[in-house]
């Protein structure tokens, strides 16, 4: 099971410190999401990354990032998005309906099926499934290693979306709740959990 880490939605001030730390400590897959930014922040921020970090690094909007960063891919935050025109590279699409999950596999390489759990960020967004609901898209194989849970995903319920047959989960509050953007400077609650977390998917 792959483990994906969402970038806070804000920028703040240690951000490149904690982010260069994770990927020296094995992180292999970070979303860069912030919605509704500036692409001249987006790029400060990638140029704070060591180099061989952004194979790693996946942009949600700012496409344009990719190829002038060497990105690993691009990311659709809905299923109706248009995907840019002439891009062939790697792909993935947010998708918060079970019935259109089938047809956005087959759009992208990989999808995130949003709001399992209520979000541990955002508290206007709670969770679209019932339990059931996951149960019966498992049995229906819609749930694959091509689909990774995002949405009030934690260390307490990887093995709850490992039993279902997601490919990977996509972790963002629970990491980020490790370190106070306002007072802190010590972000090693950051690096240990991130660890906790990589062998709780293994």
């Amino acid at each position: 099971m792959k483990l994906v880490i969402l970038t806070k939605s804000t920028f703040f001030v240690e951000e490149d410190k904690i982010l260069s730390a994770l990927f020296e400590e094995g992180l292999d897959n970070l979303h860069l999401y912030k919605p509704g930014s500036s692409p001249m922040y987006c790029e400060r921020l990638l140029s704070l990354l060591p180099r061989s970090s952004y194979g790693n690094i996946t942009v949600h909007e700012h496409f344009y990032l990719k190829n002038e960063y060497h990105l690993s891919g691009i990311h659709l935050d809905n299923s109706q998005d248009e995907v840019p025109a002439g891009y062939k590279g790697r792909m993935g699409i947010s998708c918060n309906d079970i019935t259109r999950l089938r047809q956005t596999k087959k759009q992208a390489d990989y999808v995130f099926l949003k709001n399992i759990f209520d979000c541990i960020e955002f508290k206007d967004e709670k969770s679209s499934f019932s339990l059931e609901e996951l149960k019966e898209a498992s049995r229906q194989g819609l749930i694959d290693k091509k689909v990774f849970a995002l949405g009030g995903m934690s260390i307490d319920n990887i093995k709850f979306a490992k039993d279902l047959g997601f490919g990977g989960v996509v972790v963002c509050g629970d990491i980020w709740n490790r370190f106070d953007i306002h007072s802190q400077t010590d972000y090693k609650d950051v690096i240990s959990h991130f660890n906790r977390l990589r062998k709780a998917v293994m």
